[in-house]
């Protein structure tokens, strides 16, 4: 947090100094760029108390405006391993990747681009290796996704952004082949980043 409020403060003398208005129009792409933290609310209905790691994790998204003010944004990121913990004990591993469609609504407040977006996400979770292969977790979730964040101009083109999104992930998780219940990752990801619209 106290990077983020460093990156607000740097924010603002850009802003005061470039002080760019830049609409954006119909046909306008912002290519965005973030440093995301994945905060899982770990949530367990399964009785084992399974946690998986937070982490930081680089992420892409691409933004089509439909109008000035409505778009749509596909996020995207690398297949990201996390650790799994059963009451604080290592058990393994699984990987997921979890693409985002969101649609957006973009606000005109002078300098600052501030936007809100609510969509769908698809985790696909794969390389499961959990307490010698007894534990295994359901290989697909869909879920909502909702997002606020703001664009800031600090050059011709060229925005830092900020975005905070909630995800909804649940996998169910079985142990010797018996459904032990559900784990939800339901990630709060807090993001900051650099964007350039084409």
């Amino acid at each position: 947090m106290k990077k983020l409020a460093l990156a607000a403060l740097i924010a603002s003398s850009l802003v005061s100094t470039a002080s760019i208005a830049q609409d954006f129009k119909a046909g306008d792409v912002l290519v965005r760029a973030r440093a995301v933290a994945l905060r899982s609310a770990n949530t367990d209905n399964t009785g084992l108390g399974l946690t998986i790691n937070n982490k930081t994790i680089p992420e892409l998204d691409i933004s089509y405006f439909v109008t000035p003010n409505i778009a749509a944004e596909l996020i995207l990121t690398i297949p990201q391993r996390q650790t799994v913990y059963l009451k604080g004990a290592d058990i393994g591993t699984f990987t997921h990747l979890p693409p985002t469609l969101l649609a957006q609504y973009h606000f005109n407040a002078g300098s600052f681009k501030p936007y809100v977006g609510a969509g769908l996400n698809f985790t696909h979770i794969s390389n499961v290796s959990l307490a010698g292969g007894a534990a295994d977790l359901k290989k697909n979730s869909w879920g909502p996704a909702l997002q606020v964040g703001v664009d800031i101009p600090v050059a011709k083109n060229l925005y830092l952004n900020f975005d905070l999104k909630k995800v909804y992930i649940k996998t169910d998780v079985t142990l010797s082949g018996k459904d032990m219940g559900s784990f939800k990752v339901d990630p709060v990801l807090v993001g900051v980043g650099l964007g350039y619209r084409f």
